[in-house]
């Protein structure tokens, strides 16, 4: 995690490295209760989701911060409807996590207007006036996309031809178009890694399964699924076994994010890579809103830092998982 507020931000940011636990909309002891946060999330559409989810709410607590929070439950319109819910009650911070990356300038304008800072945290906009956000706080999904490519061209440097399907994230989110991306860049031009199917699940379990189940039906010869996140990649998991087939062995997953289920596949050699995406950005958002609303200068990108689990790895990881 890149230090943006000197020494002191950097030591609080490894204190609230410690991570979450429980789940609380209200404000705590110990910090500026006078500060006002409004946060919308995409929704509780996977267990990375979740976990963010509870990694917000607990860090604001814990630093004695009102947060006001808000599910969009995947749809825009809520987003949009929560944030001028959000400026109508004149907050000090906004922050959000965007449903997909277009159509957010009017209502960021509008908080422009009203003196409301905003933070964006896991997804970006793709807004070419940046002046509307003070920072975007995440992943970098480009990259996350590259390092399972990468594995993709390692662990089959052998073969003749590798037949891939793609279970992508909900369409126009940041996440999905990314990932595509960076896996893309990673394979090259070399014409043996073939991307036969790509359709989204939406980073459901649910998605994941049924998309897969019809990648089967359709495509007898698949080597390789790449799942944009966990939670599609643990439904093409059932779908395969529905199958008869052993996911891991007869065809090879690759997956993004690292929550426990999916670390449990991978232990059990169900999974054979995963790209951590850490949920945890509760205490690095606290730390970004209280600079925001001191009218401090934070750095406009914050990339989180993240790693790679083999089997062995996550074998090794899961007693201290956290999410």
């Amino acid at each position: 995690m890149k230090k943006f507020m000197g020494a002191a931000a950097a030591a609080a940011m490894l204190v609230a490295l410690s991570g979450c636990a429980g789940s609380s909309d209200g404000a705590g002891g110990g910090g500026d209760e006078s500060l006002i946060v409004g946060f919308s999330q995409v929704g509780a559409e996977s267990g990375w989701r979740t976990a963010n989810t509870i990694s917000i709410q607990d860090a604001f607590e814990e630093a004695g911060i009102e947060l006001k929070f808000s599910d969009a439950q995947g749809k825009q319109e809520n987003q949009i409807k929560a944030i001028r819910s959000f400026i109508q009650q004149q907050v000090d911070v906004i922050a959000f996590s965007p449903v997909v990356e277009s159509g957010w300038d009017t209502v960021l304008k509008e908080a422009k207007d009203a003196g409301i800072p905003v933070v964006l945290t896991d997804r970006s906009v793709d807004s070419t006036d940046t002046s509307l956000y003070e920072s975007f706080l995440g992943s970098d999904f480009i990259v996350e996309g590259e390092k399972a490519g990468e594995w993709v061209v390692t662990e089959f440097a052998d073969a003749d031809k590798v037949n891939i399907v793609e279970l992508q994230g909900t369409t126009g989110a940041a996440p999905a178009n990314d990932r595509a991306e960076g896996f893309r860049t990673a394979l090259g031009d070399d014409a043996k890694y073939d991307i036969i199917a790509t359709q989204t699940g939406d980073f459901t379990r649910a998605g994941g399964k049924q998309v897969m189940e019809a990648f089967l039906k359709a495509n007898d010869d698949i080597d390789l699924v790449y799942a944009h996140n966990d939670d599609m990649g643990l439904g093409a998991i059932e779908a395969i076994e529905a199958e008869g087939l052993k996911p891991g062995e007869d065809i090879k997953i690759v997956t993004v994010d690292a929550v426990k289920d999916g670390m449990t596949a991978l232990s059990e050699g169900k999974i054979n890579f995963i790209v951590e995406c850490s949920p945890l950005l509760g205490p690095q958002l606290v730390e970004i809103a209280e600079a925001v609303a001191a009218g401090d200068t934070v750095e406009k990108r914050i990339v989180t830092e993240e790693t790679t689990f083999t089997q062995e790895q996550a074998t090794e990881a899961l007693p201290d998982r956290q999410y």
